[in-house]
């Protein structure tokens, strides 16, 4: 359960959790068995494919009112402030998602085809981060050439991370929510070569390039994106790079790449910042049961200075990121932004019997390395997190599956959550502030059309 960070003087959140109810839960697994023998939708050139999913978590120890200011954010120093004898001990939530994906399918002759896709994802029935489409994009293709895309797409730095990498192990959020990365560009180029065929395996090539918010014209904004997949036997790697420049500085690698802030009439007021993620990841098939998998994200933040966009009160500030505030050290007068490097990594394996999968996965956050002299800072640049799953799935067929999951987290220390996490209860609404570890058990079910 990731919380996006804020943009300016507006913030764009996941909605929270919805309190459990038993008729929504029993309407919604009703639906999914009667939807048992849905297929795809196909008419003409066109083709209607997706996804709907419900998980009910209950959590040992949430303190979903601990903070004095809720809309604050982690880089925010007034939302370190906590409310004394709030209650905190355990705590049912549900999400519902929804997707769907509408395609078109041109054949234009001579091995040229042209493509688009649509898509947009729903939690809670509202938009999952408002204001920005998951897909609308236009292709052509050749079998010996590639293709282009152009338009709003995922980037492969979130969307493998979390798919089928994370969902696999049931850690989606932990690993594809968290990071340097971004998750959605709006308006990208992207080149992926033909396969070829390079030591008896299958190597595919990409690249993708985005403008951001072409509004801003001193802190331009600039993403570029490298993805190498590559296919043996029963080994499968993806390597991913992305490097930017002024997108919004963040933790959170769902998140958009438009610019500083949503809004280019701050380009004067702002200073440039820059992020990047260097990630391999793989699977390898042991036997036709037994799967093994795992990953490591390298992170680069440059940080970002802290400035008041528009007088208050209530004063609007800009996206900062590690900042030595004045309040904290006296040297940083102008509350300043600084660089930091961090290591993520993913481990897990799945076991295959039939209809039953069993499932383990493990999420390190590694510790931060900064030179940022602020306590607050280090607070968050020295702590880390394992967050560990153990699950069982149930495929009933024709699209449908069930789950449960079990997970824990533990924390370095008490005080603010990993650089890595985007807030300081992302992922498994448990704060570190308040306590070093918790628990959670999921049960969910998803159907695919």
């Amino acid at each position: 359960m990731n919380h996006a960070p804020s943009f300016g003087g507006t913030r764009a959140r996941k909605p929270a959790a919805a309190p459990l109810g038993a008729a929504r839960l029993c309407l919604f697994a009703t639906a999914l068995l009667f939807a048992g023998g849905a297929q795809a939708l196909d008419f003409g050139p066109f083709t209607l494919t997706g996804f709907a999913k419900y998980e009910a978590q209950r959590t040992n120890n949430t303190c979903p009112n601990c903070q004095l200011y809720p809309d604050a954010l982690k880089d925010e120093p007034w939302g370190d402030t906590l409310i004394p004898g709030a209650p905190y001990g355990p705590h049912t939530m549900s999400t519902t998602l929804v997707q769907p994906w509408l395609g078109a399918h041109f054949d234009l002759g001579r091995g040229f085809k042209v493509s688009g896709l649509l898509s947009q994802r729903w939690r809670d029935g509202k938009p999952d981060i408002p204001g920005f489409l998951y897909e609308r994009n236009v292709a052509i293709s050749h079998e010996d050439y590639g293709s282009l895309r152009i338009g709003a797409m995922p980037t492969r730095g979130w969307s493998l991370a979390d798919y089928p990498y994370g969902t696999n192990l049931g850690v989606a959020d932990a690993w594809g929510a968290s990071g340097a990365g971004y998750g959605l560009l709006t308006g990208a180029v992207r080149y992926t070569s033909r396969i070829f065929d390079v030591f008896n395996g299958d190597l595919v090539l990409e690249a993708t390039y985005d403008r951001g918010n072409t509004g801003f014209k001193i802190n331009k904004p600039s993403f570029m994106e490298y993805w190498a997949q590559y296919h043996h036997g029963d080994l499968a790697l993806d390597v991913v790079v992305q490097n930017t420049r002024n997108g919004t500085p963040s933790a959170w690698g769902h998140g958009p790449f438009t610019g500083l802030t949503p809004f280019a009439s701050n380009d004067t007021q702002l200073g440039g910042s820059g992020q990047s993620i260097a990630m391999v990841m793989g699977t390898y098939q042991v036997t036709s049961a037994i799967e093994v998998s795992g990953g490591l994200r390298r992170n680069r933040w440059s940080g970002a200075y802290a400035v008041i966009t528009v007088p208050g009160p209530p004063a609007q500030w800009n996206n900062m990121f590690n900042v030595c505030w004045n309040s904290d050290v006296a040297a940083c007068t102008n509350n300043p932004g600084y660089a930091a490097t961090s290591t993520d990594a993913l481990l897990g394996a799945r076991y295959r019997i039939g209809k039953w999968t069993a499932y383990t996965g493990a999420v390190y956050l590694g510790r931060a390395a900064t030179d940022n002299p602020s306590p607050r800072a280090q607070s968050a640049a020295t702590n880390w997190a394992l967050i560990n799953t153990l699950g069982l799935n149930y495929d009933f067929g024709n699209g449908l599956q069930l789950y449960t999951t079990a997970g824990m987290v533990q924390f370095g220390h008490l005080g603010r959550s990993p650089m890595s996490m985007p807030g300081n209860t992302s992922f498994t609404n448990i704060d570190p502030r308040v306590t070093q570890r918790g628990n959670w058990l999921t049960l969910g079910g998803v159907y695919v059309f």
